[in-house]
């Protein structure tokens, strides 16, 4: 929970880690049983405020007014959701109609105010109000009611003094505990704190989730195709399973049977392992980033924001792609991980990076392969580290002298999503055969097909070990 810090007190962040339960039977019903008395909280804010605009009055969405209703309810009336985590639930309830009042405020209409009942809503619980001791965890309950004590599945990733508060929730069909803790902002040795003026370009995309062009020639790319495989072979397995439910689903009469529900709740674990494993291997491409800069002292990362291509329509095939790309999701976890180890980040326009030169600033035709060739100059390279490159001229501040951009000449190859099924040290896509050749055994004649030798590493200068990406 924010609180008021010293001034001179040493710099934090909060950070948040998932842990899952191991409950029983019991202890499961009543996890849901708060999960739903939240939900009823959610819904009695809803209703009140619908009541007070059906008769002209201003909407309650103050924390302190919401409170003093809460309050007038008395004791006992969700259950066994205590006060603290009504309450949590109701500044829930209050940010976000203050957020969407200040987005239409600056003239987003788009933005709804929450009028939408919930089932389940995540209960947050503050510092003084629970215990954690190692793996098991203490929720406070109603007046009355024995406390609610569970299992974790590991212990948490922080420190007891630095935790300040946990969240229950219940995601793809298991029960989940957020943990939230303030963690001190990294420390170095004299000369080895990160530079603000040396200055880094991250050019975001599908195949290389980052790619990363530095002072002095170092660049770095980060291959998904781990994750993009991963995505492709999750929807082709969602249909395959589609087609054999619908054979065996039951009657629309029957729909709440317990065969029904036993698909259904199969679907929802599959689908939360495969949000899982891809939120993973993007946290996995952030840290690497963050890793490399901290290893060539880069203070500032320029990030090129392509946010705004993914309005422009181009088709049911390449929308989809970039529905799945969570470019939000990545410029996130790289700006939390960066602050976390003391790395300024900035947004810019990404606009024109891949098809302008950056030797003779002449624009050029966008290649379809991944290098890049100025016609004009004849300077080739990387896609994606021109680009890169170029980004890192655009970061704020950087004076009125012309842009320089600095083309990467020793390139570090990384690869995110190992643990994803079938990812291994080859550079093509996860579960995709190898190609095939044919052996000519004899004049005019065609012998077996083999698979392909390996491709070979050309040039001297790449910094790729051995089971990464060349």
């Amino acid at each position: 929970m924010p609180r008021r810090r010293d001034p001179d007190a040493p710099r934090v962040v909060h950070r948040t880690a998932r842990i899952g339960l191991r409950t029983t039977r019991a202890q499961r019903d009543r996890c849901y049983g708060l999960l739903r008395s939240a939900g009823d909280v959610w819904a009695c804010a809803l209703e009140l405020n619908w009541w007070r605009w059906r008769r002209g009055h201003m909407p309650v969405v103050s924390c302190q007014a919401l409170f003093r209703e809460l309050a007038a309810a008395g004791p006992g009336t969700f259950d066994d959701l205590d006060s603290t985590g009504a309450r949590s639930v109701l500044r829930r309830y209050s940010d976000a109609w203050f957020a969407t009042a200040k987005r239409r405020k600056a003239g987003d209409l788009t933005a709804r105010y929450p009028r939408r009942r919930r089932s389940l809503v995540p209960v947050r619980y503050y510092h003084g109000t629970f215990t954690l001791q190692h793996r098991r965890l203490r929720l406070p309950t109603t007046a009355g009611r024995a406390p609610l004590w569970l299992r974790l599945d590991r212990a948490a990733p922080y420190p007891a003094e630095q935790i300040r508060s946990v969240s229950l929730l219940a995601d793809g069909g298991r029960l989940w505990v957020e943990v939230t803790a303030e963690v001190p902002v990294a420390t170095y040795a004299d000369c080895q704190a990160p530079d603000p003026a040396r200055v880094a370009g991250v050019d975001l995309g599908v195949i290389h989730p980052y790619a990363v062009a530095g002072p002095d020639g170092a660049g770095l790319l980060v291959s998904g195709r781990a994750i993009r495989a991963e995505h492709r072979m999750h929807l082709t397995d969602t249909k395959q399973r589609c087609r054999a439910t619908a054979k065996r689903a039951p009657a629309p009469g029957q729909r709440g049977s317990r065969r029904w529900r036993k698909t259904r709740r199969r679907a929802r674990l599959i689908e939360g392992r495969h949000r899982r494993r891809v939120r993973q291997a993007g946290h996995e491409a952030a840290k690497a980033v963050v890793a490399w800069a901290v290893r060539h002292r880069i203070g500032t990362l320029t990030v090129g924001d392509p946010r705004g291509a993914l309005q422009v329509k181009a088709g049911h095939r390449h929308n989809l792609r970039l529905r799945q790309w969570q470019v939000g999701r990545a410029i996130a976890v790289l700006r939390d991980k960066a602050e976390l180890a003391g790395i300024t980040v900035h947004l810019v326009d990404e606009r024109g990076t891949s098809s302008t030169c950056p030797t003779c600033w002449q624009r050029i035709r966008k290649p379809a392969g991944r290098t890049t060739v100025c016609p004009h100059c004849a300077t080739s390279g990387h896609r994606d580290l021109v680009a890169a490159a170029i980004i890192a001229t655009r970061t704020p501040g950087g004076g009125s002298a012309p842009p320089t951009a600095s083309l990467s000449r020793v390139v570090t190859h990384r690869r995110a999503g190992r643990h994803l099924p079938g990812a291994g040290p080859s550079r093509r896509d996860p579960r995709r055969p190898p190609p095939a050749t044919k052996v000519v055994s004899g004049r005019g004649s065609v012998g077996r097909l083999r698979p392909a030798p390996p491709p070979t590493v050309m040039g001297s200068r790449s910094t790729a070990s051995c089971g990464e990406e060349p």
